[in-house]
């Protein structure tokens, strides 16, 4: 049986974003809201919100258990310096912890992510469950002959 890790990330996420459309609702400020301070622009992506959400599993049950904190370095970019002087180089800075939690207590809401206090928060049995059936799914959708063991 495939699991997450069997198949490409890129493909799953899109896959797993397609199912959790329906249970994810973006809240009115989210079309407004940068990713993060080393964004100019919010994201222009009409399905951005589950993407991120399914993304945002698919870390969780790779890395989990995880915090917002880790998941937010995870999620930031390049910081650009003053172009200026130049006399250091650029540095890195963290996502927008205020979309990643809220879209945290959705999947908490939905059932696929569960908060431990003291670690963090971890993917559940259905959370697993559907990102390793939407694998099997991906994989048997791919046409590629290094992937054909697991169809």
């Amino acid at each position: 049986m495939a699991t997450l890790f069997d198949a490409p990330a890129e493909d799953l996420i899109e896959a797993t974003a397609e199912k959790l459309a329906d249970e994810l609702e973006q809240p009115d400020w989210a079309e407004f809201a940068k990713t993060g301070t080393a964004r100019e622009l919010p994201p222009e992506q009409e399905d951005f919100w589950a993407l991120r959400g399914a993304s945002l599993l698919r870390k969780v049950a790779v890395d989990g258990p995880v915090g917002v904190d880790r998941l937010s370095t995870a999620y930031g970019g390049a910081k650009k310096g003053s172009t200026r002087y130049r006399v250091r180089p650029h540095g890195k800075t963290s996502g927008s912890k205020k979309v990643i939690r809220t879209l945290l207590q959705q999947l908490d809401d939905a059932g696929y992510i569960s908060t431990n206090e003291k670690r963090g928060r971890e993917v559940t049995g259905p959370g697993r469950q559907l990102l390793d059936e939407t694998a099997a799914e991906v994989i048997e959708d791919l046409d590629r002959p290094e992937l054909e063991r697991y169809a």
